[in-house]
């Protein structure tokens, strides 16, 4: 197996790949983005890095001998101004800041081209981590009603329009009724602003109501950026009273599986994969 240099922000996703990496005994490198990566990945072999640090970042992946590089975690949008790069990230620049004004999307696609300059070649987070693509049907116990399956076809509906937009990846619907899209401030917020919702608009412990819907961008550079789901997913959708969560098969990445799942079940919550819209 060649060797893997993981470029980690923030969240669960970068050390469940370092943890499969380990496990399945593929070598890997950990760039930690500073201000980002989690403390439980200095447990693993990698280096710090500042996110415009483009140099220094290809010299420690080229000696490390990593082949390929995979995306992972959770990196806000930068303010530019602010950035401290280095002589090769500052020759980046300009063009990752025009890319950066057509859209995140855009933004992501002009980095990754600069890995590739680079010669390494670009591995999604679902390849690198194994099984965590979310399969078609219900993932646990629980499934959802004729009701709530019609607010998880609009949901869906709601989430790829958005998508298109370039907007978000996620939205809540009850009742037929949407309640909120998401934005910049990620499916957790979100699903906290439906918790202080009105109780008539939602559902509530014991008596669950509406659905969170999660689907990549149409124009979306699926390597780096699959929309996701994990234990604080099913906190948040229990706490703003929701039925459950739904997402394209295939195109939705679940973390800590075994663990969501039994969580899911225990709360009494679903977990839906759909096939994706042609």
């Amino acid at each position: 197996m060649n060797k893997l240099g993981l470029i980690a922000g923030g969240g669960d996703l970068p050390l469940e790949i370092a943890r499969a990496c380990a496990a399945a005994g593929r070598p890997y490198h950990v760039i930690r983005l500073r201000g980002m990566a989690g403390p439980a990945l200095r447990d693993h072999p990698g280096d710090d890095v500042g996110l415009a640090q483009l140099g220094l970042c290809f010299k420690r992946l080229k000696a490390a001998e990593c082949r390929s590089v995979c995306f992972a975690g959770n990196v806000a949008r930068p303010d530019f101004a602010a950035l401290k790069p280095d002589a090769r990230g500052l020759m980046a620049l300009p063009g990752l800041i025009a890319a950066a004004r057509k859209g995140d999307d855009a933004l992501l696609r002009g980095l990754l081209a600069e890995f590739e300059k680079e010669g390494f070649a670009i591995e999604g987070a679902e390849a690198a981590a194994g099984r965590l693509r979310l399969p078609v049907g219900p993932l646990g116990r629980h499934a959802p009603n004729e009701d709530t399956a019609r607010d998880v076809a609009q949901a869906l509906m709601v989430a790829r329009e958005i998508g298109r937009l370039d907007i978000g990846q996620g939205a809540v619907v009850c009742d037929g009724l949407v309640l909120a899209v998401e934005a910049q401030e990620g499916t957790d917020e979100m699903l906290r602003r439906v918790a202080r919702l009105p109780a008539a608009l939602r559902g509530a412990p014991g008596a669950p109501r509406g659905v969170l819907a999660k689907a990549p961008k149409p124009i979306q550079e699926t390597r780096v950026d699959l929309p996701t789901i994990g234990l604080e997913t099913l906190e948040r959708l229990a706490e703003a009273g929701l039925a459950g969560v739904a997402g394209e098969a295939g195109r939705l990445l679940v973390l800590d599986r075994e663990a969501v799942i039994a969580r899911a079940d225990a709360l009494g919550l679903f977990i839906l994969g759909v096939e994706p819209s042609s």
